[in-house]
């Protein structure tokens, strides 16, 4: 019998891996990131908003991480939420509120982070009623005009963070007050609430601009948002919270007709690492204080000047979160062209967008188109005709305006420049343009875009 000789014990070191992407501790801005955050702001009237502190998470001792936005009046509200069908309390609690109010007569949102209550069961859902209650109770409190129907809640609810713990609630809605009381309309008041909504966002992701309606060319209104979201983003929608306000005068209806082709060219567009969250939620307030006559429709001058506006603002908001993607170091727009349908061209974006061989080559700056190409192929739900190979171009599009590098023209491979797509794929921003050729019948001209970013080391670890 062979004798038995015993290996020496393996002593495995655990090593404390560092994920860059996340958030520092000390809440402090990466350098490459802060050309993102807003020195200043041009913020609607007659909205505040407020960050406080809280310590949902035990582990934040000082940074704020509940935010309130108010109207100081009753405002029209509309919202769109996840897909996923586990949705989180807070979710079913401002869905049902905005139900029960026709979108009329909101108030106010309170968002905390550090924790989703999401799968928390009746608990859950009692705590974000209770959120709301004390909401509404601080606007009850004061001389702030009550809404009409005061037995319903006002205040929509949005949580995000860890899934299946309960939120500490009582701390919560201790600080609610302190919330209220701290309401402003500053810059940094602002700032300070889009900081509180982080989770593993690397820097406050904050918009606000102005425009004016055909109606009213002397008036100027102000549209002001704020989003979270680094990861779990997929549509529909992604791990990502928006908050959205003006002050241009919008009836719930058409306000709820405007922010959902919004977020279907925007935060429906956009692609992480293709999960969908439970607590997803984009909210628009609009409480008319910018003066002049309300809309009327979302098919006349004015509703389709409001619609333009809104859908670039939402995209802008929605890029924000595909650059602070985790571990992400490009940023890439995916744009079809000349397909014959416009849902047969989304889904053909998405499908590109989505893939794993083409996010890891992007990020290995390999010019790989065929695997492209093989996305492209691969799509499911397209509609017969739609791609025909021999009829299929696959480019790459600098952002500094230089020509295009042509990858596959009408299903023949170009001699490519090595050293020239190197360079492109250097660059932080890309486009990647698939042109379908109009499909079999060569008469299809609808385009589509998705947002996507690559899958580094950094993401896996």
């Amino acid at each position: 019998m062979a004798s038995y000789t015993p290996r020496p014990l393996r002593i495995v070191r655990s090593i404390q891996q560092i994920r860059h992407y996340s958030a520092p501790l000390d809440n402090a801005i990466p350098a490459s990131k802060r050309k993102y955050v807003p020195t200043s702001g041009t913020y609607p009237k007659g909205f505040l908003v407020s960050g406080t502190h809280v310590g949902v998470k035990p582990t934040n001792t000082r940074f704020p991480d509940l935010a309130l936005i108010a109207s100081e009046t009753p405002c029209s509200g509309a919202a769109v939420f996840t897909r996923n069908k586990f949705q989180a309390a807070p979710v079913t609690v401002s869905r049902e509120m905005l139900q029960k109010r026709n979108g009329k007569c909101v108030r106010a949102i309170v968002i905390n982070s550090g924790c989703a209550n999401a799968v928390t069961g009746k608990g859950g859902l009692e705590d974000a009623e209770n959120m709301a209650k004390t909401v509404d109770a601080c606007f009850a409190d004061s001389k702030a005009p009550a809404p009409d129907t005061p037995s319903i809640s006002s205040t929509m609810v949005m949580s995000t963070g860890v899934i299946g713990q309960r939120l500490p609630i009582q701390k919560i809605l201790s600080k609610i007050p302190t919330g209220y009381e701290a309401l402003a309309a500053s810059h940094n008041d602002w700032l300070a609430a889009a900081r509180a909504i982080c989770t593993t966002d690397t820097f406050p992701k904050l918009l606000s601009r102005s425009f004016s309606l055909p109606s009213a060319p002397g008036i100027t209104y102000h549209l002001a948002g704020m989003t979270k979201g680094a990861g779990m983003i997929h549509p529909n929608m992604a791990t990502l919270l928006g908050i959205l306000c003006t002050d241009a005068p919008i009836p719930p209806s058409i306000l709820s007709r405007l922010l959902t082709h919004a977020v279907a060219h925007s935060f429906n567009a956009i692609s992480v690492d293709g999960d969908t969250s439970t607590n997803d939620t984009v909210a628009i307030l609009a409480n008319g204080a910018g003066g002049g006559p309300e809309l009327t429709s979302t098919t006349n001058p004015d509703g389709l000047a409001m619609q333009e506006v809104l859908t670039k603002f939402a995209q802008d908001l929605a890029h924000l979160v595909v650059r602070d993607g985790e571990g992400a170091t490009k940023f890439v727009h995916i744009h079809i062209v000349n397909s014959p349908s416009l849902h047969s061209a989304r889904a053909i974006a998405a499908s590109i967008a989505t893939s794993p061989l083409v996010k890891t080559a992007l990020y290995g700056k390999d010019a790989n188109w065929g695997r492209i190409l093989c996305a492209v192929g691969y799509t499911a739900d397209v509609e017969a005709g739609t791609v025909v190979p021999e009829r299929t171009s696959v480019s790459f599009v600098p952002v500094d305006g230089s020509a295009e590098l042509k990858l596959l023209v009408d299903g023949e491979p170009e001699a490519v420049d090595e050293e020239r797509a190197a360079r492109i794929l250097e660059s932080e921003d890309l486009v990647i343009r698939v042109d379908l050729g109009g499909g079999e019948m060569g008469a299809g001209t609808e385009e589509a875009s998705y947002w996507t970013c690559d899958f580094s080391h950094e993401y896996v670890t």
